[in-house]
């Protein structure tokens, strides 16, 4: 069966803050002008905000730019951040520290990242946007001059083995005059993009960390609206970046997280059981008793900032949002500035469009626009804060320190990143970890917490997580670091079993997959491919 096509002047791939900012940005623009754009999003999640999965604290900055009125237009920024702790976990102590100026909240909102996303969705259609979610982008479009020419959506009702089964669909080609790619942390087609063009060679590796969130309904006096808590120390041995945040929401809701750096060394650690023992600190563990664990999910997130940004720009297109990676790590935010650099692609279409910036010139170079805003100002200010936990947690808080108080950002000097996945030491040089059995009211497993995720995948379907060597796993990952795929993905995907000749293989559970991208980021071989699954497939988000 052939493949039909849909022509558009605008494809926008991921229906996240980047994405649906750059989508208003390019109809608020248009509408001035008198043009007539089309512009389609596609977004691979059954709904806009079903795969979306942030902390999260919103600087409304960008939304104050993009849409000054959204106070008016009911927008769900309902709970001002009020009150900001930092704190330094022991086994059993909590100690307070003065928090850094990056992580003062106020005029910040506590939301649901999803939420957020799904009323942008409605400004955007409101505005003339078509959006089209279960549609996931499987494969980029190229002419006869090797630049981007848009998307195909995935494939449907094929076979395990990739076959075409009854109820087969092709895909659909979404043709384009430009190509605007912001699939969030780890893209798909994005690393594609980074490699076929070449967009890496003047920037540092790109590092993670893998988020664990949690969002509980509270029975406490201990609950405040607004309060904001960040930890650092315990469960965290002192040579493995990462943190905690607990964000007191409305309606009794509290969001629970851990942050994990991607760059840890031990094979044996598992950033989904270092989460459940976080919330057994004698410190925290009271805000949940007798509460109701209500959602669960997981993500990476980019750590990389300003040194670890790519070329943006590529013939027939631009990649934006967390695709490239603006998270301020010491701010512990990033939303404001991917929607930022959406509404500076929008911009940049529409010169390409128009003629105004023909294509490989520097008034077509998205990161030199970018360069003129206050979305770079602000990552090259924070640029030395993350690379500085290399050195551990103590040193890592004493540079930061230095960087923040006494340099103010403007150090003479850049310190560099490390690819993640080369960090691992080999499990005979490593510790194991004796974690604690779930209790079923405070700490639970993988599979229960992945039932709260609401995730579903198609029976029969391929597997989405490819393995370049099947033999690699067994050949590399087991006998020198032990099998760390079991414990870094936090669903459960992977698993080594009998393979009934005295030996273990990898399993592989697609089916519980939360479409994280640790895998992808974290193998120590590079030997995973996460791809998208049939369209609507994956988590389904409520209120994260």
């Amino acid at each position: 069966m052939e493949r039909e096509s849909m022509p558009f002047d605008v494809v926008i791939v991921g229906a996240g803050p980047a994405g649906l900012a750059a989508a208003i940005r390019l109809r608020q623009r248009a509408t001035e002008q008198g043009e007539d754009l089309s512009v389609c999003v596609l977004e691979k999640g059954s709904e806009v905000g079903a795969h979306i999965l942030s902390g999260a604290i919103v600087e409304p900055r960008a939304l104050d730019e993009l849409l000054p009125d959204w106070r008016e237009q009911g927008a769900p920024l309902n709970t001002p951040a009020r009150k900001d702790r930092f704190l330094w976990l022991t086994r059993r102590r909590a100690i307070p520290l003065m928090a850094p100026p990056q992580m003062h909240n106020k005029g910040n909102y506590i939301v649901s990242l999803g939420n957020l996303c799904r009323w942008l969705a409605r400004q955007a259609e409101a505005l003339g946007v078509e959006i089209l979610p279960g549609f996931p982008a499987a494969e980029i479009l190229y002419d006869d001059q090797g630049a981007v020419r848009g998307v195909a959506t995935a494939d449907m009702g094929r076979n395990p083995d990739g076959s075409e089964g009854l109820r087969f669909e092709p895909g659909v080609e979404l043709h384009a005059r430009q190509t605007l790619f912001c699939e969030g942390c780890h893209g798909s087609l994005a690393k594609q993009l980074m490699t076929r063009f070449d967009l890496r060679r003047d920037c540092d590796p790109q590092t993670y960390g893998l988020g664990i969130k949690e969002l509980w309904e509270v029975d406490s006096p201990l609950h405040e609206p607004g309060r904001v808590v960040h930890t650092v120390g315990w469960p965290l041995d002192n040579g493995t970046y990462g943190g905690s945040f607990l964000y007191h929401l409305d309606e009794r809701r509290v969001a629970v997280g851990l942050i994990v750096g991607l760059d840890y060394a031990n094979p044996y650690l598992s950033p989904f059981e270092e989460m459940q023992r976080f919330k057994t600190h004698p410190a925290i563990r009271p805000l949940f008793e007798g509460g109701r664990r209500i959602a669960y999910g997981a993500r990476a997130l980019v750590e990389g900032g300003w040194q670890s940004l790519p070329r943006l720009s590529f013939p027939g297109g631009f990649i934006a949002g967390d695709s490239s990676g603006f998270l301020n790590v010491p701010k512990i935010k990033g939303t404001h500035n991917a929607m930022k650099s959406g509404m500076t692609a929008a911009e940049a279409i529409l010169d390409r469009l128009r003629g105004e910036a023909p294509e490989g010139t520097d008034a077509d170079d998205l990161r030199q626009r970018l360069e003129a805003t206050w979305v770079m100002r602000e990552l090259r200010r924070a640029r030395n804060i993350r690379p500085a936990f290399r050195r551990g947690l103590w040193p890592g808080i004493t540079l930061s320190a230095m960087d923040t108080y006494l340099l103010r950002g403007r150090a003479p000097w850049t310190l560099h990143h490390r690819e993640d996945h080369a960090q691992l030491r080999p499990a005979a040089v490593s510790r194991p970890i004796d974690y604690p059995r779930p209790d079923g009211r405070i700490t639970f497993d993988r599979l229960a917490s992945v039932f709260l995720s609401n995730t579903h995948h198609e029976e029969g379907q391929p597997v989405h997580l490819k393995l370049r060597d099947a033999t690699k796993p067994t050949a590399l990952n087991l006998p020198v670091y032990d099998g760390p795929e079991a414990r870094y993905c936090p669903a459960g995907v992977y698993e080594y079993v009998d393979n009934g000749n005295g030996g273990q293989r990898l399993q592989i559970n697609a089916q519980n997959c939360v479409h994280c991208k640790t895998c992808d980021i974290k193998d120590p071989g590079q030997n995973i491919d996460w791809c998208v699954p049939q369209g609507g497939d994956g988590p389904n988000y409520p209120d994260l």
